[in-house]
């Protein structure tokens, strides 16, 4: 049985975050993913969980979809209260 996480929901409202954020800029992921110089894989794997970012590439991410990493995660720090 995999372990669950506590904070796995914390994680949901991250990745619905994210979600949120590009829609938000009006970028698709291919549009995001260019931006980014990634692969739009990249973009898909990171939206649905499968792959993590570390913090500058979160601060890339939030750049990318003109806003900054600092209003980011206060707009997530309201979310999760």
């Amino acid at each position: 049985m995999p372990i669950k996480s506590i904070h796995k929901d914390h994680y949901d409202v991250l990745l619905q975050q994210l979600r949120e954020l590009r829609l938000s800029a009006g970028l698709t992921q291919a549009a995001l993913s260019t931006a980014l110089e990634r692969p739009q894989s990249y973009v898909s794997d990171v939206e649905r969980g499968s792959r993590r970012m570390d913090l500058l590439q979160l601060r890339d991410f939030c750049n990318a979809c003109g806003t900054s990493l600092t209003k980011f995660v206060t707009e997530f720090e309201k979310e999760l209260k």
